[in-house]
């Protein structure tokens, strides 16, 4: 999916047009990329996105993303926040998630989730929005930052 290809870094625009100038993007922006491109020209998919408020210990960053990743986790690991999609193919709820490379996907199924649990929530009609107030209530960001970064410095 052309989309997961871009690589991860925060726009200093915080929108889809961001992305697509700037040519890298977040897990919100890229999805919001995605939204945008999904109500143009799939808009039957009803598609929403979606919050997911999870824990990231230090083995699964290690395990996903390698040492230097996980060397900016705490041991007793981070609060984040990640955006995903859903959607409904052929009449059947899916997630999509294009934050980082997909090599290949169906076009039917639903796609892992990297944040693999926690808790759900609807973004909304400001997913921008309240992404930053889930983000204030739950986040570090004396630690999340510098995950950010080093995700951002982790692009192959």
């Amino acid at each position: 999916m052309a989309i997961s290809a871009i690589p991860y870094g925060r726009p200093s625009d915080l929108s889809a047009a961001g992305v697509v100038s700037e040519w890298r993007g977040t897990c919100s922006t890229k999805h919001l990329l995605l939204l945008a491109l999904v109500y143009r020209k799939w808009a039957s998919l009803d598609a929403a996105l979606v919050h997911r408020v999870y824990t990231l210990t230090k083995s699964e960053a290690a395990e996903t993303w390698g040492p230097g990743v996980a060397a900016c986790v705490p041991d007793e690991g981070l609060v984040d926040v990640h955006t995903y999609m859903t959607v409904t193919i052929s009449g059947r709820p899916a997630t999509i998630d294009v934050t980082f490379p997909v090599d290949e996907w169906d076009g039917q199924s639903s796609m892992p989730i990297w944040a693999q649990s926690g808790e759900d929530v609807e973004a909304g009609s400001d997913p921008l929005g309240s992404k930053a107030d889930l983000v204030a209530r739950w986040c570090d960001p004396i630690i999340r930052e510098p995950f950010i970064a080093a995700l951002a410095a982790n692009n192959p």
